[in-house]
């Protein structure tokens, strides 16, 4: 008998981020082989003492980091993506019912700072490149002489795996 698979959306789950996503996953691997506190210090003068909290500037940089690993353009595709995806939203510690940061917030902050991110992006893209050079792995000089001849503007995935020397995640077989 064939069966049909219908969705009864339950009111309440009990569920965390932590154990949806595998152990093995890029991001997370990621956020603990990059260190990226040396933005709060290298941003601190740009944020104000009084008003509403901003963003996190280590959030910001994140969120930069994921649409430029994904090659998004538009900032509205990449909230989309960053609210769609579960790691993701690990990577960067928002949970699953926390609201991300509107789109308008991250162009914004993009606008009115080009220069200072520009430089700090450049800076965290270098330190991917700097613990590629002292990697060992032979598998992941080509990718980093690829990233060496076309800048670091051209680095992708790929070239962060073989930087950090991360595993690919695993598709599970079905």
């Amino acid at each position: 008998m064939q069966g049909r698979k219908d969705i009864q959306p339950k009111m309440m789950y009990q569920v965390n981020i932590n154990d949806l996503v595998a152990e093995d996953n890029f991001y997370r691997q990621l956020s603990t082989t990059l260190n990226l506190h040396f933005l709060y210090k290298a941003t601190s003068k740009y944020y104000g003492s009084e008003g509403q909290d901003s963003i996190d500037s280590v959030v910001f940089f994140k969120v930069c980091l994921v649409g430029y690993l994904n090659n998004f353009n538009f900032d509205r595709r990449l909230i989309a993506f960053c609210n769609n995806c579960l790691d993701v939203r690990l990577y960067i510690k928002y949970d699953i019912d926390e609201p991300l940061p509107w789109h308008s917030t991250i162009s914004r902050i993009r606008q009115l700072y080009e220069e200072v991110f520009l430089n700090l992006f450049q800076k965290m893209l270098s330190l991917c490149l700097q613990k590629g050079r002292n990697s060992t792995k032979a598998e992941f000089g080509l990718n980093l002489k690829r990233v060496n001849t076309r800048g670091i503007r051209g680095a992708n995935k790929h070239v962060l795996i073989g930087c950090y020397g991360l595993q690919p995640q695993k598709t599970p077989k079905i």
